[in-house]
């Protein structure tokens, strides 16, 4: 194995989830503060909305109750996300970050890929780069809808899994980006992946020892609620919002 000497992207996991609650503009804009070039959010869609949020319910980071998709827009709304925010539209957070990082969008629910793709036609209407925005999914069916909306739209194909192919998954979803779990990644994964052209982005990678492990087998970026630990180990060589 070959040890690298690349800088690793630090993405943001769902803002900066160590340091704010997570998927808020204030988990976000904590991330920002922090010098973090990429952000990573959640998004469903709820009511005719964009919502930023991850799980399918509600009792883990809010203090209400019962499913996501079950509740109207304004309930949402009315609930604590975590030191008072509030759980956030997409428009909001693309306000919020106004090209200051690159955003990633998970598309976590069904339904998403359409607005979500009309939500990115608006941001690069509005000047923001192309290559500043990359949208992934664990529902590999959403991003090839969303490729058919836009092929020019970045994705990146998330995966809990180690698979016999390797990497060849993302490849034929036409995928830009490949993004393992921590628990599921090894050399011959990341090479393939790179031999196929693909970026691999690991989830979530928060401890010293594995941010080290991943920069060693050459991966480009990392996911972390810690996004801080990993510039502090591996400084960048300059500061691009964009996916490369």
């Amino acid at each position: 194995m070959t040890i690298t000497t690349q800088s690793l992207i630090s993405i943001g996991h769902r803002g900066a989830k160590g340091h704010g609650p997570e998927n808020t503009l204030l988990g976000i804009e904590r991330a920002l503060a922090l010098g973090t070039t990429h952000i990573e959010i959640d998004v469903f869609l709820v009511d005719g909305e964009l919502v930023v949020f991850h799980d399918d319910r509600l009792e883990r980071t809010t203090n209400g109750t019962g499913y996501l998709w079950d509740q109207s827009f304004t309930d949402l709304r009315s609930l604590d996300a975590g030191s008072g925010e509030k759980i956030p539209t997409l428009a909001e957070v693309g306000t919020l970050i106004n090209w200051r990082a690159g955003l990633n969008i998970e598309l976590k629910g069904p339904g998403t890929a359409a607005p979500v793709a009309a939500f990115i036609d608006d941001l690069l209407n509005s000047g923001w780069p192309l290559h500043s925005i990359l949208v992934s999914s664990f529902d590999h069916r959403q991003l090839v809808e969303l490729k058919r909306l836009n092929s020019q739209i970045r994705i990146g194909a998330l995966t809990a899994s180690l698979p016999v192919d390797n990497a060849r998954f993302a490849e034929t979803l036409g995928a830009f980006s490949v993004h393992p779990s921590l628990e599921f990644i090894d050399w011959a994964f990341v090479t393939d992946a790179h031999a196929r052209g693909l970026k691999v982005y690991v989830y979530t990678v928060d401890h010293p020892e594995d941010i080290a492990r991943m920069h060693a087998l050459g991966v480009d970026g990392v996911f972390s609620n810690f996004p801080d630990r990993v510039t502090n180990q591996y400084p960048p060589t300059g500061r691009s919002i964009l996916w490369e």
